[in-house]
């Protein structure tokens, strides 16, 4: 009842509410087990615009901006690696409109990713994970020079996972093992699972310890299948674009609350 009846005024009225009960909670997450790794499936960004009668594009542009505000709650938390579902190899088939107005957009992104002063700063990593052959040239090449930009780095690592599909990742780990045994410079006894790791598109990457998916969906939809075997799951009923700070905090107070047992 109680919900109901602040939920009718306005917002801003509760400003100083929020900032209280979200400082509250980073203090109580600071003071816990934090992950290593974040995985985010970043959905929900069309059907925010459609919400607001805006073409998709719009939802997808403030996708992005939401995007750069979590990478600073992370680096806030100290939490290493931040890995993004950007856009999966169905995401192909949307239609040629949308799927320009993302390149476009992932282009320019990654260009600016090249100069901005708090990937520098802080030490930023930035990998690509997918089929980059599939990607326009222009966007694969500003891709690779954000990689190469900040190959150097280790403070932080952020993993974009673009024309990415789970299935394809291992598809192509076992095409690329399969050689190396043909060419003789693996032995059909050393495939294990650390082996197949090292095939991966980032090799050496940590498991992610959460996965969290927004826009109310409850599937994993083809993301780091092999990655995320005891990954915890979390799925919000919120569009990306209005994933807030307090959401984020939430799921890592859950998080620590849960008892990982890898199977056991």
């Amino acid at each position: 009842m109680f919900y109901r009846i602040v939920s009718k005024i306005p917002h801003i009225l509760f400003k100083p509410l929020y900032d209280v009960y979200e400082d509250y909670l980073l203090g109580k997450v600071k003071s816990g087990n934090l992950p290593r790794h974040v995985a985010i499936i970043m959905d929900g960004n069309r059907r925010w615009a459609k919400k607001l009668e805006k073409p998709p594009w719009y939802g997808h542009l403030f996708g992005s901006n939401k995007l750069e505000e979590i990478m600073e709650w992370c680096r806030e938390l100290g939490i290493g690696t931040l890995t993004v579902y950007a856009f999966s190899t169905e995401n192909f088939k949307r239609s040629p409109e949308e799927v320009n107005a993302l390149m476009n957009l992932f282009e320019q992104k990654f260009r600016e990713l090249v100069d901005d002063e708090r990937i520098h700063k802080y030490g930023v990593r930035v990998n690509v994970l997918g089929r980059k052959e599939l990607l326009p040239d222009r966007v694969r090449k500003a891709a690779e020079d954000a990689e190469r930009a900040t190959r150097g780095y280790s403070n932080y690592t952020l993993n974009i996972a673009l024309a990415y599909g789970g299935r394809s990742e291992i598809t192509d780990a076992i095409r690329d093992i399969v050689q190396d045994v043909l060419g003789g410079r693996l032995r059909p006894e050393d495939v294990d699972e650390d082996l197949v790791k090292r095939y991966l598109y980032y090799p050496g990457m940590p498991d992610p310890d959460i996965v969290i998916r927004t826009g109310g969906e409850i599937r994993i939809s083809n993301f780091l299948l092999y990655q995320i075997a005891y990954s915890e799951l979390f799925f919000v009923d919120v569009y990306f674009p209005e994933f807030r700070k307090i959401d984020f905090l939430r799921i890592i107070r859950e998080y620590q609350r849960r008892q990982r047992r890898f199977g056991r």
